[in-house]
């Protein structure tokens, strides 16, 4: 389906991807901390009403 060189490409693209994004993550993780600092309360009030609604569902089924 793929050539060999295509899945090469593949493979070193992803690689590549993914160190860039490693690396643009560390260096603005200052910023991160700075600007998203409650918003791991906010991820969890949404996970919480997911389940929430889901229990629902289930109890009333």
């Amino acid at each position: 389906m793929f050539s060999k060189g295509q899945i090469i490409f593949g493979v070193l693209f992803f690689i590549a991807f993914a160190i860039i994004i490693a690396f643009t993550y560390r260096k603005d993780l200052k910023l991160h901390k700075r600007f998203y600092a409650g918003s791991v309360w906010i991820l969890i009030a949404f996970i919480a009403f997911i389940l929430f609604i889901t229990a629902i569902k289930f109890l009333f089924k």
